[in-house]
């Protein structure tokens, strides 16, 4: 069996996104990369992300797992889009201080204009810890009048380099 290559993905400088902006000074600034038909993200949570004591807070993980499922579609699809519903099974205790991978992966039976899209979080011994579900929808063009030009022209770039 041929292990995988992780492949780095590109993100945008500047923007405050609590998951993954780089000018939130208080943000996760998650890094992403893909793997194989996946894309991934690795941290480690610290204290400040506390929910019952040494446990990472239940919306901190909800906010990975939307996150990583969004750079999922972001990565493949090169669409613009929004979270329609997210289900979320925790199946074990995610500890603080822990390595973890959450990994993001299309699921085949979505129709336009829903992008269907499975994510998980495993520890650093692999150990499945949460699992998730998620529908998101495709907005056209004439639905985007709210978000500002130049983060349209900043994602369109982006998708353009990605591999």
């Amino acid at each position: 069996m041929t292990e995988e290559k992780k492949v780095s993905i590109e993100k945008l400088q500047g923007y405050y996104c609590f998951a993954c902006g780089t000018a939130n000074p208080i943000g996760l600034n998650l890094e992403f990369y893909r793997l194989g038909d996946s894309v991934c993200s690795d941290i480690i949570l610290g204290k400040y992300y506390e929910g019952w004591q040494n446990m990472a807070h239940g919306g901190i993980i909800s906010t990975l797992l939307d996150e990583v499922m969004s750079w999922t579609i972001l990565y493949f699809k090169k669409v613009f889009f929004v979270t329609r519903k997210m289900d979320v099974k925790y199946v074990n205790p995610v500890f603080l201080e822990t390595p973890l991978t959450i990994k993001g992966t299309l699921r085949d039976e979505s129709e336009p204009p829903k992008i269907a899209v499975k994510a998980e979080i495993r520890d650093d011994k692999r150990k499945l810890l949460v699992r998730s579900r998620g529908e998101f929808v495709i907005l056209p063009e004439e639905r985007l009048s709210s978000v500002p030009d130049d983060l349209k022209q900043d994602m369109l770039s982006l998708f353009r380099r990605f591999r």
